[in-house]
């Protein structure tokens, strides 16, 4: 688990490696990731876009990026915290991710980007 605080957000990644999924032999490699999102300021904010780097263990780079997160754009409260869970594909059985939220105030109208911790995807072979 990864955790990592950028302007008052607090982003936590936990990343589990999906077997059905994924297919060694083809070269395909599934994971899961749950991200948690604490707002720990005392404004509100609303997240409006993400943005991620993927990087493979072969140096493959992947940008990706859209509105929102899983079809949603959260409003989060001061204090509370929104959590979703997605996943990402490799062609190899190791990888990482990072990026940033495009996230807006509120209050007062502002924009900032809240960075997400770099997190690595790890096949369960690689641990030994």
């Amino acid at each position: 688990m990864v955790t990592a605080v950028s302007s008052g957000i607090k982003i936590t990644v936990d990343t589990k490696y999906e077997h059905d999924y994924s297919s060694p032999a083809n070269e395909q490699y599934f994971f899961i990731y749950n991200i948690t999102i604490e707002n720990t300021n005392d404004f509100p904010v609303k997240l409006l876009r993400r943005e991620w780097f993927i990087i493979d263990s072969n140096g493959d780079k992947r940008e990706v990026e859209g509105e929102g997160v899983v079809g949603e754009q959260p409003v989060i409260p001061p204090g509370s915290k929104y959590t979703y869970s997605s996943g990402c594909d490799f062609m190899t059985d190791f990888g990482s991710m990072s990026g940033s939220y495009l996230m807006k105030r509120l209050d007062a109208g502002l924009v900032f980007k809240a960075h997400i911790p770099r997190f690595y995807m790890l096949a369960p072979w690689r641990l030994n």
